[in-house]
């Protein structure tokens, strides 16, 4: 698949088969994760893959819209102590462009995906925190479901371009 392509008809899938996904395919997805442009290169991430039912039930029961089952959850985390305090912010950037990746890779490789946001939520944040055990320094950006899509799945493309949504300035 071309990467204009999988930009333009990559959609949100929120029902999944029991299939499970690849061990070669996850990593094929961490590599896209990881692949992202970072401010300064300083990569601040780390990615939690879910695999553990007890776990994404957990995930599960503190996210207000992600009540999604599915093979794995991908947990985008910002390495706080490691990212100087100027740039902290600019971290979450760097999270947005990797989770952006991972969804256009599953794309691409045949799987489906959506993304739920945890960051800004302080709630969300020290609730998934507490559910993966993540400690001082981890701090979770969003999750990510993803699975081989349902075959009932009937969640259709839409082009989103719209002319308001932008402005050339000469």
């Amino acid at each position: 698949m071309e990467a204009i392509e999988a930009i333009l008809t990559r959609k949100s899938v929120r029902q999944f088969s029991d299939t499970e996904i690849e061990e070669e395919k996850i990593e094929i997805l961490l590599k896209a994760a990881m692949a992202a442009p970072s401010g300064v290169n300083k990569q601040p991430w780390k990615f939690m893959v879910v695999k553990n039912e007890e776990a994404k039930k957990k995930i599960i029961d503190v996210m207000p819209y992600g009540k999604y089952k599915s093979p794995i959850i991908i947990v985008p985390c910002v390495r706080d102590l490691e990212v100087v305090p100027l740039m902290h912010d600019l971290a979450y950037c760097d999270l947005g462009a990797a989770s952006e990746n991972i969804l256009l890779a599953a794309h691409a490789l045949g799987l489906g995906a959506v993304w739920c946001g945890i960051y800004p939520s302080k709630k969300r944040t020290k609730d998934i925190k507490k559910a993966l055990n993540l400690g001082v320094g981890i701090s979770p950006f969003s999750a990510i479901y993803v699975g081989y899509p349902d075959p009932q799945n009937t969640t259709k493309i839409k082009d989103k371009f719209k002319e308001r949504n932008y402005k050339i300035i000469e």
